[in-house]
């Protein structure tokens, strides 16, 4: 046990993506063949509010997630306006215009338009990995049960979180994607062992290199304590997707391998210099 916790910390420390500093923002970096959001159609909505939905989904159904991560506003299903201008902020600086954004929002429909109409990510890659994946989001609604990703194949971020690192996590993904040429390849590679670790220490270091270049110390603080001890858990489910166990186990050992996770947050947050008064933000 000692043996697997010990490589569990290394592997966090060595694995997890490194602050990206100097930090590289996106220039042009959305291709003519991009699939553009119609004219007039917000780029960021947000779901019509349902007090009992909604309270099932932050009260219920995300207790598991707020203990492993050890933050109340995990799947809380109530986006403040700050973390929205955050994340609009984020978009706008890394000339991500047509990211699509749901803000706690459903909308199978328009999602299963997006996949079909998304000729940038290949069409066999759409029809079948593509397909899967919105057949899960159509059956299993994030707006009950959470879950904060972004889905590669309609160029989608659904944010169900309140916290700024997560939504940064999320749309540093869509950056990742915007960058690689064969998209449609890059995000089936996540079937692969390791390969998804390599992917989420990619959209880690990206958030935090952001806010570290913004010299947001509290946010950066922030990206530590909860960025960490999820890439905990992304080392958890490569082995978990292989074995099957009952979903109690599944938390147990996704909470045992977040705990290095938040260790290692909090000491690398306390390292993190606050901006003097009056310097510039």
């Amino acid at each position: 046990m000692r043996l697997r916790a010990t490589a569990i910390v290394l592997l966090l420390t060595f694995s997890i993506g490194c602050a990206a500093v100097p930090y590289e923002y996106g220039r042009a970096i959305e291709s003519d063949k991009t699939f553009k959001l119609p004219p007039g159609e917000s780029q960021i909505e947000r779901g019509k509010p349902c007090w009992l939905l909604d309270a099932a989904g932050h009260y219920i159904f995300s207790l598991p997630s707020k203990l492993i991560l050890w933050n109340w506003r995990v799947d809380n299903h109530d986006i403040s306006t700050v973390t929205e201008e955050k994340l609009k902020q984020y978009l706008t600086e890394n000339s991500l215009n047509n990211v699509k954004v749901r803000l706690n929002q459903q909308a199978a429909l328009d999602e299963w338009r997006r996949l079909i109409a998304n000729s940038e990510v290949g069409a066999g890659w759409r029809a079948s990995l593509g397909t899967i994946t919105l057949i899960f989001y159509t059956i299993i609604p994030g707006r009950l049960v959470g879950g904060d990703h972004y889905n590669p194949y309609t160029n989608t971020i659904s944010l169900y979180s309140d916290h700024k690192a997560i939504a940064l996590h999320e749309a540093a993904h869509a950056k990742d994607l915007a960058r690689r040429k064969h998209k449609g390849t890059y995000a089936a590679l996540r079937i692969l062992p390791i390969v998804p670790l390599h992917q989420e220490g990619i959209a880690t270091g990206d958030a935090i290199g952001y806010d570290k270049d913004k010299r947001m110390a509290e946010d950066e603080k922030a990206d530590y304590k909860i960025l960490y001890p999820a890439y905990g858990t992304y080392v958890a489910g490569e082995g978990l997707r292989w074995l099957g166990l009952p979903i109690l186990w599944d938390y147990a050992i996704q909470l045992a391998c977040a705990i290095p996770g938040h260790i290692i947050g909090r000491i690398k947050a306390s390292n993190v210099e606050s901006t003097p008064c009056g310097e510039a933000k």
